[in-house]
């Protein structure tokens, strides 16, 4: 599908750190970061829905996520390499096939999150809106 705008009910960024609730006991080494992956809502701003089998695909295929978590190396190193200035709350991109899947639950919630653990050097560019890239 071509890159379209999603219809939001409410800020994708907001709905995800919400969703996740208080994920302070997950602690990460080196390296890596998580990021909660984006999948776009059932509806475009133009009024098209969007299958359900369309929208898993953002499960398995998904390259747009929201960074959760930072590990204490990541986005650091020696002066060779200019690393960019990448924090919690941005939006980035990544490989699909990059990093490795899994669900968070925070304290007090019962609905997991889907989210990728990656390297610092997965990450391909950060984005100001989701919907900027399909």
């Amino acid at each position: 599908m071509p890159h379209v705008m999603m219809e939001h009910g409410v800020d994708p960024k907001a709905f995800l750190f919400d969703s996740l609730g208080d994920i302070s006991d997950v602690e990460l080494f080196h390296n890596n970061l998580i990021v909660a992956i984006y999948r776009r809502p059932e509806k475009t701003a133009g009024g098209i829905i969007l299958t359900d089998k369309h929208r898993d695909e953002d499960v398995y295929q998904g390259k747009i996520g929201v960074v959760i978590k930072l590990g204490p190396n990541a986005f650091k190193g020696d002066d060779t390499w200019n690393w960019p200035d990448i924090k919690e709350g941005d939006w980035v991109v990544f490989r699909p096939s990059d990093g490795w899947s899994m669900s968070i639950r925070g304290k007090g919630k019962t609905d997991p999150v889907l989210c990728r653990r990656l390297k610092d050097t997965s990450i391909e560019g950060r984005i100001t809106d989701p919907d900027m890239i399909f």
